[in-house]
This record gives C-alpha cells, sequence and structure tokens, in this order.
C-alpha cells in the first residue's frame, strides 16, 4: 500500500484582519505566529481601507499585493465607516460574499449580534476582557477556521 499522498499541499488563504486596535491585532498577529500553519495576514486599520482593499482601488490597485482574502476579521467599532457597514457592503456583494467574516468585537449589544447574523456574518465573537480567555478564543478561531473548515482558495474579482 502506497501511503504517500499524491493531492497538493493545500494553499493557506490569506487572513484580512480590520482592526484598529493596535493591541488587539498584536495579540492577534502573535497567536497567529505561534501556529503551525504560515498564515499570510493583510490588516486594514478602518472601514474605508478596507473595502478599498477588497475592491482594489487606492493604494491597492496593484493586483499583486492585494491578494483576495480567503476570511476576513472584522471589528465592528472602527473609525469612520464602521464594521457594520463594512459587513453590509461585503455580504451585499455577488463576488464577496463567498468570503467567511468573523465579527471579532467588544460589543456584547444583543441589537449588533442580532444586526450582524441579519447581514450574513459567519461568526460573532465578542472579545474577551481575560487574556487567558483572549488566548483560547484566538486559537479556537484559528483551529476553526484555518485547520477544520475549507475555506475558498482562489477568489477572483
Amino acid at each position: 500500500m502506497n501511503l504517500t499522498s499524491t493531492s497538493p499541499i493545500p494553499k493557506i488563504p490569506l487572513l484580512l484582519i480590520v482592526e484598529d486596535s493596535n493591541e488587539d491585532f498584536e495579540a492577534l498577529h502573535r497567536l497567529l505566529q505561534r501556529s503551525p500553519m504560515k498564515i499570510s495576514i493583510q490588516r486594514c486599520v478602518n472601514g474605508e481601507q478596507a473595502l478599498a482593499f477588497l475592491y482594489r482601488t487606492g493604494n491597492y490597485r496593484d493586483r499583486e499585493i492585494s491578494l483576495m482574502p480567503g476570511l476576513i476579521v472584522l471589528d465592528l467599532n472602527l473609525p469612520g465607516t464602521d464594521g457594520r457597514e463594512v459587513l453590509r457592503q461585503i455580504k451585499q456583494d455577488d463576488h464577496l460574499k463567498i468570503v467567511p467574516v468573523v465579527v471579532f468585537t467588544t460589543s456584547n449589544n444583543p441589537k449588533d449580534i442580532e444586526d450582524c447574523y441579519r447581514y450574513g456574518v459567519n461568526s460573532y465573537i465578542v472579545k474577551p476582557i481575560n487574556f487567558e480567555q483572549l488566548k483560547r478564543d484566538i486559537q479556537t478561531l484559528i483551529r476553526y477556521w484555518f485547520e477544520v473548515t475549507k475555506l475558498p482558495e482562489h477568489l477572483e474579482y
């Protein structure tokens, strides 16, 4: 019996993190770096930047530096265009709505949670205040979305 696989090594899709807090981004980034998988990250610090990245406008016109993400981690409370509007636009766009979006926010307001699911969010996580719980939540997020699930790899826009 041949135990070698001829299937190609799955490519890990780009992770887009839309987060204005440097502290929260650093926590995510540090834990992602500890993962055995090499996950490429693109960070946007506000809603306008995220939409420019997704629609390849402004500084993101160059196709090679603006790969489409396989997963978006989105903060809700962003300066300018907030995460709710970014989520709404992503999920109303026929080309982008295939990309899973995980809202990662401090808001545990039931209206925000309900609105995000109405817009089509794939998961809603309230950032814990406790660092150990934050670490566990991020590790769970990484494991679930990059080890358990199969993300879209070749998104064309």
